[in-house]
């Protein structure tokens, strides 16, 4: 039996493995800049604020802080990083505007084509750390296809915690080995295969741009490695 007659479900990694968010996040901050007169390196606005984003969850998973979703979290970082870069003038509207960014991520391009070949055959569900609200409004926003938004805000635990994968599975009513993992990050593919999850690694070379140096090659023999989502249909017979 192969693995892909055994997977009921796909679960997706969702920031950097459907969404490019680096270059959503640019031309927000350069779309905000330019609203106030301001010029600023925006790549490196986008990198900044993503390097915030696992010490902040890290915070919740040890306890130092209470369950946050990551709007909260998005915004705390934010507002740490407006000054840097000559936005610490933005009223409350504004700074808002720019936290629901993350919502507003575009796909890559294969994005959307590839799960709507996978969903003839699978059942697709996010397990991602961001919020339900998050989700829903991106999933809107850019056609993505999701049968259900599912993981860190829901199983009140943020990957790679293993809570998050087996609330997911749980919520299915599925077995972990009836589920599969796809990402882009080799740690996030790990931790779904420590609690039984099949497993595709797909190639997303560009999620830090031109000079990305992690997550390059798959780390170990996954299950499936496509070069994006089509390649994945293809490769689970869709």
């Amino acid at each position: 039996m192969t693995v892909a007659s055994q997977i009921k479900a796909l679960a997706f990694d969702v920031f950097g493995t459907v969404v490019d968010w680096r270059g959503s996040i640019s031309h927000e901050g350069e779309a905000i800049g330019a609203k106030h007169g301001v010029d600023a390196d925006w790549m490196a606005f986008a990198d900044a604020w993503r390097a915030a984003y696992q010490p902040a969850m890290e915070r919740v998973r040890d306890g130092s802080i209470p369950w946050t979703n990551l709007d909260g979290l998005h915004r705390a970082n934010l507002d740490g990083l407006l000054d840097r870069f000559g936005l610490a003038g933005l009223d409350e509207s504004d700074r808002d505007q720019l936290n629901r960014a993350w919502h507003r991520l575009d796909p890559w391009p294969d994005a959307v084509a590839g799960l709507i070949r996978l969903k003839r055959k699978y059942t697709l569900v996010t397990l991602s750390n961001g919020n339900v609200a998050l989700m829903v409004n991106m999933a809107r926003r850019a056609g993505l296809p999701w049968d259900a938004i599912l993981g860190a805000e829901v199983a009140r635990h943020y990957k790679p915690q293993p809570e998050a994968y087996r609330n997911t599975a749980e919520l299915l009513a599925l077995e972990p080995a009836r589920v599969m993992m796809v990402a882009a990050h080799n740690d996030d593919l790990a931790a779904a295969a420590d609690v039984g999850f099949a497993t595709a690694f797909v190639h997303r070379p560009r999620e830090y741009g031109p000079g990305q140096t992690t997550d390059l090659e798959p780390a170990r023999d996954w299950d499936v490695i496509a070069d994006d989502f089509l390649d994945l249909a293809t490769k689970l017979g869709v």
